[in-house]
């Protein structure tokens, strides 16, 4: 599971220092011969920790080989097949030979899909240059950071927040800054004095998720307004994952930083997938959008660690894009349902307050009221009533006192996830 940022930040200084301090090493004496059990692993490991999902994931098996039956309601993976234009596109590029070695930029006709995209959401880039294909939205997080971070950079990051973000700007020499969200208003909010008061001399980044996982916030065109202010008085490279996009309730509308301004546009790279939109998330397909020079930079990190994704799953996605959207519509509204399910099953819960989310397939639950620990409770709710979620600290200490809900597998699973939660939940408060 994820350390606290804190924890992040001590373990990256005590571990490794900032590039600047650091001495070079003494080289250490080997025999001619090492045992393999003796070899010493990179010192940037010990920074990494499992995320929080493949943690509770290895629990969950061990409760199964108990002879536990458990519901989950953990993952952000969507239990809808992928549509069949999209599914056939592939076949009829693997029937034509589309095997051979991608543009490690992106495909040509992909990469032009992607642009027309942006541009029906108020972000003009170029095709040619500005443009990135990725193997999943996670090698573009990747590698937008290691394009502008140096050893030492900083970077802030709203939280609670995904957990998956701290390692990669670990791995990389980065620290990362948490600037805790308040809830106001029944949802997680930002401010952008926060932001500005953890702006150090070493800050250079700003990463955003919005829609906002774990939290379910869409970030409004006045929150943008003034946090890519803040990014212009402290020069800051701002990114923003935007894989969420598409599953936003209540004629909310999801608004990209990079459309904020002229300013925001040359200072903000865009992180988008095709994993949520188009349930897609074992094809690994995704994309970055950026001003010519930090694309430039970006392709330069993943000539070294990805070859682009497979020429016929590039072909399935621009289907994807350029196919009927009713496919997308229709799991929105699903979601949706699936949402009104949560706030029937969880909305009546003693010392338990829902925070129904504006977007994604995640609620968030405050429990503080409760009185434990958010990863005790999650442990008693799977050892004693067979369901499975979040606990809130893995998103930062700041989301204590909460647990994270999943909606995206629906059916029999979200019936007895749900019922078995409330049951759990109803239990604990009461005695």
């Amino acid at each position: 599971m994820g350390l606290p940022l804190a924890a992040y930040n001590a373990g990256y200084q005590k571990e490794s220092g900032r590039r600047s301090d650091l001495e070079p090493m003494d080289s250490p004496v080997l025999p001619d011969s090492v045992p393999m059990s003796q070899l010493r692993i990179s010192q940037r490991i010990s920074l990494l920790r499992p995320t929080a999902v493949n943690a509770i994931l290895a629990e969950v098996r061990e409760f199964q080989d108990r002879g536990g039956t458990a519901f989950s309601l953990m993952r952000g993976q969507p239990d809808f097949p992928t549509p069949e234009h999209i599914i056939r596109a592939a076949n009829q590029a693997l029937a034509q030979g589309r095997t051979a070695y991608p543009d490690n930029l992106g495909e040509t006709t992909l990469r032009r899909a992607v642009a027309l995209k942006l541009e029906r959401a108020g972000c003009v880039y170029s095709p040619d240059n500005e443009v990135l294909i990725t193997s999943g939205a996670t090698l573009g997080i990747y590698a937008a950071l290691a394009a502008v971070l140096n050893p030492g950079d900083e970077v802030l990051l709203p939280e609670p927040i995904y957990d998956a973000y701290l390692e990669v700007i670990a791995v990389l020499g980065g620290i990362a800054r948490s600037v805790p969200a308040e809830i106001v208003g029944g949802r997680f909010s930002v401010r952008a004095e926060s932001f500005r008061a953890a702006c150090g001399t070493h800050t250079r980044a700003l990463l955003l998720n919005t829609p906002w996982n774990p939290t379910g916030t869409v970030l409004r065109q006045d929150e943008l307004k003034t946090l890519m202010a803040v990014a212009a008085e402290r020069n800051l490279v701002v990114m923003s994952d935007e894989i969420y996009e598409a599953i936003i309730f209540d004629g909310r509308e999801h608004i990209s930083p990079a459309s904020i301004s002229d300013d925001a546009r040359t200072r903000t790279i865009v992180v988008g997938s095709f994993s949520k939109t188009y349930a897609m998330t074992g094809w690994r397909l995704g994309y970055c959008a950026a001003p010519a020079e930090i694309i430039r930079a970006m392709y330069l990190v993943l000539q070294q660690s990805s070859r682009g994704p497979a020429t016929f799953v590039q072909d399935a996605g621009m289907a994807a894009l350029e196919g009927s959207q009713d496919c997308v519509e229709q799991m929105r509204a699903e979601y949706s349902v699936r949402r009104d399910q949560v706030r029937a099953a969880l909305g009546d819960l003693p010392k338990v307050r829902l925070l129904l989310p504006e977007a994604g397939f995640f609620a968030m639950l405050d429990v503080r009221e409760l009185e434990i620990p958010s990863n005790e409770l999650r442990r008693r709710l799977l050892d004693e009533f067979g369901v499975v979620v979040v606990h809130g600290s893995a998103y930062g200490p700041s989301a204590e006192g909460t647990l994270r809900v999943s909606f995206a597998s629906g059916g029999n699973n979200l019936k007895q996830g749900l019922q078995r939660l409330h049951s759990g939940l109803s239990t604990i408060a009461t005695h």
